[in-house]
C-alpha cells in the first residue's frame, strides 16, 4: 500500500531468546473492530456520497470562491482524506500483522481499490488550485487568518504546477495507482514467504537476518550464505518487480518533464536538490574518515586479516551478548526521555499500555519496524520485531520518538500534520541519541563505555553512510532503466559499485553478496526515501551538539518544532536554534560528531 511507512533502516533484529517477557500487541479498535464493523461500511458509504457531492459542488468553481467558500473547500477535503487515511490504515495495519494471510491480503486490495475510484473525481481539486493565480490566493489568504494557515498545503501543492498534466491524464494516472499497489505487494508476499535453512531450521528473512549479528562468526556466515542463495533463486521475481516499478516511474516522470527521477521525492520532502546533493557529497567525501576507518577498527577486534560481509553487524568479542527484556527496553527508553523533559515520556506512555506497539516475531509479520500516523484524531501505532539486543532497544527509542512526533503534530490537523520524510526522522533519531546518551552515561566500566560507542558509530554507519549508498544506488539503478531493461547482473553490479566504495578496502566480497540489494523495502515503496534517514540523522547530530552547548530554552524550542508538524519549511524550524541545512557547513556537523566518536574509540586502542 501507498503511503505506509516500512521497516526502519535495514534492520537486523536481536538475539533469538524467547524469554523477553510480555510483548505487547496492536489493538486495533480504536480505528474499527473488524472487516465486518457497522462504523466501516458507514464510512464508507459516506466516503462515496461525499467525494461526488464535493466534485459537484466544487469542479469548475475553486476560482469563484471567496476566502470562506475556499475554506469550507479545504476543510471538506481535509474530512475525505482523515475518513479514506482511517480505512487504509486500518486495511494496512491489519494486513501487516498477517502478510501470508489471502483474507487480508483481498481486503487491503479491495479497500484500495473502493477508495481509489470514490476519489478519481477529487482528481481536479489541485489540478484546478493550480491554474488560479498567485496575487489572488494572496488575496484571499490575506482577507481570511484561517485559511491562511493552510498556505503551506498551497504552497507543497503548488510546488507540482510545472510538471501537472491534463485533467484527463491526472484521473488517469490516478486511477492506474492500483496497477503500481499491485508490484508492491508481489514484493512484500514473496519476501514474507521466502523461507531459509539454518542448520536445519526453518525460518523466515527476519529471523535468518538476525543470525548476521550472532556472536557465532559460522552462524553468520551459513545466514550470508543462506540468503544469497534464497536471492538468487528468487532474484527474476526481485528484478522484475525493480525493472516495472522503476519503468512505472519513469513513463509517469517523462510525461511530467521531472528533470531527474529524484525530483519527485524532494519535492515531497519539501526539500531543495541541491541541499541533498550537499548532503550526499559531505557523506561521501567523509567515507574514508567514516566507515572506512572504522571498519579498520572492527577488523582489529574482531582479529581477522579480511573483513567479510557476514562480519558487518558482527557483535564486538567484548559485547554482553545477554537477551535485554522487554521491561527493561521500556524502563531505558522511558527514562532517557523523561530525563530529557517529563513531557516526553508522559506522551510516550500509553504506546505500552494501550495496544499501540506490536513487538514480537511472528510468522507471516512484516519484517522490520515503523511508526505509522494513522489518522490525526486516532493516534499513531508503532510496529517493531523485538528479540532482545542492544540495538532492538534503540529501534524502539527511534520508532517511539515517530510516535512523540507524530502524536504532537496531530493538532495541526489532517492537511497540516504531516512531516516531509527529512524532518520526519527528527524526533525518531533524536530519542535514539538521548536513549544512547543516557546508557553510555550509565557505563560502569571503559569496557562498557567502549562498546556502546562502537554500537553508535556502527548505527549512524547503518544510518548515514549505508543510506547515502543505497540512495547512489537508486539514483544509478533509475538512470540505467531509463537506457534499458535491466538484467538481474546489471542491477548487481550497480549494487557492488555503491557498496565496495562505500565499506572500503577492509573487506572482501562474498559470491552472492551482489543480490543484497533484492530484499530492501524502500527501494520498492518509496523510491529516493533512503536519503531521509542520512538527512535526519545529520539533522539531529546537528540539533544535539547545541542542546549539548546548554542552550537556553532548547526543550521548548524542540516541543515546538515537533508541534509544527509539516507547517513549516525546514529553513523555519531550525533558526531557533541556529542552524540552517542549506549550509554546506552543516552537514560537517554532523559528520564530526560521527567522527570524534571514533577518534576516541582509535585513542582507547593506545
Amino acid at each position: 500500500m501507498r503511503n505506509l511507512p516500512f521497516p526502519v533502516r535495514d534492520a537486523n533484529a536481536g538475539s533469538g531468546s524467547k524469554d523477553l517477557g510480555n510483548l505487547p500487541e496492536w489493538d486495533l479498535s480504536d480505528l474499527y473492530t473488524g472487516d465486518d464493523a457497522p462504523e466501516l461500511t458507514r464510512d464508507l458509504e459516506w466516503l462515496e456520497k461525499e467525494c461526488a457531492a464535493f466534485a459537484a459542488d466544487y469542479e469548475g468553481k475553486l476560482g469563484e470562491l471567496d476566502a470562506a467558500g475556499l475554506l469550507n473547500c479545504v476543510q471538506r477535503n481535509e474530512k475525505i482524506s482523515a475518513i479514506s487515511g482511517r480505512i487504509m490504515s486500518y486495511a494496512g495495519l491489519r494486513y501487516y500483522q498477517l502478510t501470508t494471510d489471502a483474507q487480508r491480503a483481498q481486503f487491503m486490495s479491495n479497500m484500495q481499490e473502493k477508495l481509489t475510484n470514490f476519489s478519481t473525481p477529487l482528481v481536479f481539486f489541485t489540478l484546478e488550485l493550480n491554474r488560479l493565480e498567485d496575487d489572488h490566493l494572496d488575496a484571499l489568504f490575506a482577507a481570511n487568518a484561517d485559511l491562511a494557515r493552510y498556505k503551506p498545503v498551497f504552497d507543497r501543492i503548488r510546488a507540482m504546477k510545472p510538471y501537472q498534466l491534463s485533467d484527463e491524464l491526472e484521473k488517469f494516472l490516478h486511477d492506474l495507482g492500483v496497477v503500481g499497489d499491485a508490484w508492491e505487494r508481489l514484493f512484500d508476499e514473496t519476501i514474507a514467504g521466502l523461507t531459509f535453512d539454518i542448520d536445519g531450521e526453518e525460518l523466515n528473512i527476519e529471523g535468518t537476518l538476525n543470525f548476521l549479528t550472532d556472536q557465532n562468526r559460522d552462524k553468520r556466515e551459513a545466514a550470508a550464505r543462506e540468503l544469497a542463495r534464497v536471492f538468487n533463486e528468487n532474484i527474476k521475481i526481485f528484478s522484475r518487480v525493480h525493472n516495472t516499478a522503476a519503468k512505472e516511474k519513469e513513463v509517469i516522470d517523462r510525461w511530467r518533464k521531472m528533470p531527474t527521477a529524484q525530483t519527485g521525492r524532494h519535492l515531497s520532502n519539501d526539500v531543495e536538490p541541491e541541499v541533498v546533493e550537499a548532503l550526499r557529497d559531505a557523506v561521501v567525501a567523509a567515507y574514508p574518515k567514516l566507515s572506512h576507518r572504522y571498519y579498520e577498527l572492527k577488523r582489529k577486534w574482531l582479529g581477522l586479516n579480511r573483513m567479510q560481509v557476514w562480519d558487518r553487524n558482527a557483535p564486538l568479542p567484548l559485547e554482553d551478548p545477554r537477551t535485554i527484556g522487554w521491561d527493561e527496553a521500556k524502563a531505558t527508553v522511558m527514562d532517557a526521555y523523561a530525563g530529557f523533559d517529563p513531557r516526553m515520556a508522559e506522551i510516550a506512555a500509553p504506546f505500552f499500555d494501550k495496544g499501540w506497539i506490536d513487538a514480537g516475531v511472528k510468522p507471516g509479520k512484516a519484517p522490520g519496524a515503523f511508526a505509522h500516523p494513522t489518522v490525526t484524531d486516532v493516534h499513531p501505532y508503532v510496529m517493531l520485531n523485538y528479540l532482545g539486543k542492544p540495538r532492538d532497544v534503540m529501534t524502539l527509542a527511534h520508532e517511539l520518538g515517530h510516535g512523540v512526533h507524530q502524536v504532537l503534530a496531530a493538532d495541526q490537523g489532517e492537511m497540516l500534520s504531516s512531516t516531509p520524510l527529512t524532518l520526519a526522522e527528527t524526533a525518531s533519531v533524536f530519542g535514539e541519541m538521548l536513549t544512547f546518551r543516557a546508557m553510555l552515561k550509565n557505563a560502569a566500566t571503559q569496557e562498557q563505555r567502549k562498546v556502546l560507542l562502537a554500537g553508535k558509530v556502527e548505527d549512524m554507519i547503518n544510518t548515514v553512510v549505508r543510506q547515502i549508498a543505497f540512495y547512489d544506488f537508486e539514483c544509478k539503478l533509475h538512470a540505467a532503466r531509463r537506457e534499458s531493461e535491466l538484467t538481474p547482473d546489471d542491477i548487481n553490479a550497480i549494487w557492488m559499485s555503491v557498496q565496495a566504495e562505500s565499506l572500503g578496502p577492509a573487506f572482501d566480497f562474498m559470491e552472492g553478496y551482489e543480490t543484497f540489494w533484492a530484499y530492501i523495502p524502500h527501494f520498492v515503496h518509496s523510491p529516493f526515501y533512503v536519503y531521509a534517514y542520512a538527512f535526519g540523522d545529520g539533522l539531529v547530530n546537528a540539533l544535539y551538539s547545541v542542546y549539548e552547548s546548554g542552550a537556553e530554552g532548547f526543550e521548548d524550542k524542540y516541543f515546538d518544532m515537533l508541534k509544527a508538524g509539516g507547517s513549516k519549511h525546514h529553513k523555519e524550524l531550525l533558526a531557533p536554534f541556529g542552524l540552517d541545512a542549506s549550509d554546506p557547513k552543516f552537514w560537517d556537523k554532523g559528520l564530526s560528531m560521527i567522527s570524534g566518536m571514533i577518534d576516541e574509540l582509535e585513542a582507547m586502542e593506545g
